[in-house]
């Protein structure tokens, strides 16, 4: 498959240099080969085997931004949205990579000790271990502060008590970084991040794999810890407390990692609505020799085009360690919106079939919706950004 960035002729950012484009072919052909003729089974099963987890991992397409040391490929978040972009491009947007490698990963690289490093980042490099970060509650979504999963010491261990919901990678995870107070009574100063290792703990259970609109190929579930123990070193960071800022840290590149999310599937729509417009005949001619697809696609080429920039512009910020937090939050909200409208308007031009399961726009309707909540809703993007005005 050729870019359909490039087909549609929209700017190339200048971090995608030769070895990032390697790799976002690499990832292509891997997807092509591996994942995409199975996506339907995938869909079916409500989640991507453990198998592909262990492909990916041997091809390379996981951890890509860890250093080499701790068994990832020393690259950066332009090489993990190489990766993100062509699993959008390709259509195999529920293989949950992307979370695994650019959220949970870099949890553990910039707040775990050398010890914790060492143990897991190269098991999560391999697929050896799926990541997962267990942040939402029933009765906590966008508001952290909110958390009631509780960590208590006992001894040198923790006992952890509480539930989680919508957990991405929640039924196949074995490394998950839970979210969790370890003092009630200091609010968001009490809160904490430690990792539990399913396989090696008791009292641990796995919930419904929750029946979603769309990404149906990503498992995501609900997650209980009943007296689960684990060892005080599974905390992440010297000290307890430090895990709501640990999460503001690193909520931009969530945040941002939805962003690619959003041009990737961008792309692919219109690239798939311009081939079916030149093909589809109505009246006895092609449909894009009516003026109203020359104007629709016209101005969703535009919107695109300026996505893509003002992406572009985001990545190339946070490589150089400068994307503030609105900043984000604006190519959160921004470009999810914008994948919505992009969708929507491309699947009103395939007519009755763009409503057919059988036609790819039909999926990308699906798994577009959620673009807007998770990651904090864009209600919340916007607030956050009106509190720089």
């Amino acid at each position: 498959m050729t870019n359909p960035a490039e087909v549609l002729g929209l700017p190339k950012p200048a971090w995608a240099g030769e070895d990032v484009s390697m790799l976002y072919d690499m990832a292509t052909k891997f997807l092509e080969a591996e994942i995409a003729p199975r996506y339907e089974e995938f869909e079916k099963n409500e989640m991507v085997d453990r198998e592909s987890w262990l492909k990916a991992g041997a091809a390379g397409l996981l951890c890509a931004s860890m250093p080499e040391q701790y068994g990832g490929s020393g690259g950066s978040f332009a090489h993990e949205s190489a990766i993100i972009e062509a699993l959008g491009h390709v259509g195999t947007d529920g293989f949950g990579i992307a979370l695994h490698s650019a959220i949970v990963a870099p949890y553990i690289l910039h707040y775990g000790s050398e010890e914790q490093k060492r143990k897991w980042l190269p098991k999560l490099a391999t697929g050896e271990l799926i990541g997962a970060i267990a942040m939402t509650e029933p009765g906590a979504g966008s508001d952290l502060q909110g958390v009631k999963t509780r960590a208590d010491k006992d001894g040198n261990q923790y006992r952890i008590n509480g539930s989680k919901t919508f957990i991405t990678n929640g039924q196949l995870a074995n490394l998950i970084i839970v979210v969790t107070k370890t003092d009630p009574s200091e609010g968001a100063k009490g809160t904490s991040l430690i990792v539990v290792e399913t396989d090696e703990v008791d009292g641990f259970q796995r919930g419904r794999n929750l029946d979603k609109i769309g990404l149906k190929a990503n498992d995501t579930s609900e997650l209980f810890f009943n007296d689960v123990r684990v060892p005080t070193a599974n905390l992440l960071g010297s000290q307890e407390g430090q895990g709501f800022v640990q999460l503001m840290q690193q909520l931009p590149q969530e945040r941002l990692l939805i962003g690619t999310q959003s041009i990737g599937m961008i792309e692919r729509a219109l690239a798939v609505t311009i081939d079916y417009v030149k093909e589809r005949k109505a009246f006895g001619r092609p449909l894009i020799d009516f003026q109203n697809t020359q104007f629709k696609l016209a101005e969703l080429k535009t919107e695109a085009t300026i996505g893509r920039v003002f992406y572009n512009d985001c990545v190339q910020r946070h490589i150089d360690g400068g994307l503030d937090p609105a900043t984000a939050s604006m190519a959160k909200y921004w470009l999810s919106d914008l994948q919505g409208k992009v969708v929507d308007e491309c699947l009103q031009l395939f007519g009755g079939y763009g409503y057919m399961n059988e036609y790819p726009i039909a999926r990308m309707y699906r798994d577009a919706r959620v673009q807007r909540i998770y990651g904090g809703t864009n209600e919340i993007m916007k607030l956050l950004i009106a509190r720089g005005l």
